[in-house]
């Protein structure tokens, strides 16, 4: 059974590729894009555990 860790980080709006693009290059898979509390967008990441 595959174990998961997560990963909530902010996007800010002028780089939000670059974020993801560096999340995703140490495993990370996109789950989900929300809007944060304050308005901005807060991107949901997980990845299997090692």
């Amino acid at each position: 059974m595959t174990t998961w860790e997560y990963l909530i980080t902010p996007l800010p709006l002028h780089t939000p590729k670059q974020v993801l693009d560096m999340h995703g290059s140490e495993g990370w898979e996109l789950v989900s894009i929300v809007t944060g509390p304050e308005g901005g967008s807060v991107a949901y990441l997980k990845r299997p555990k090692q």
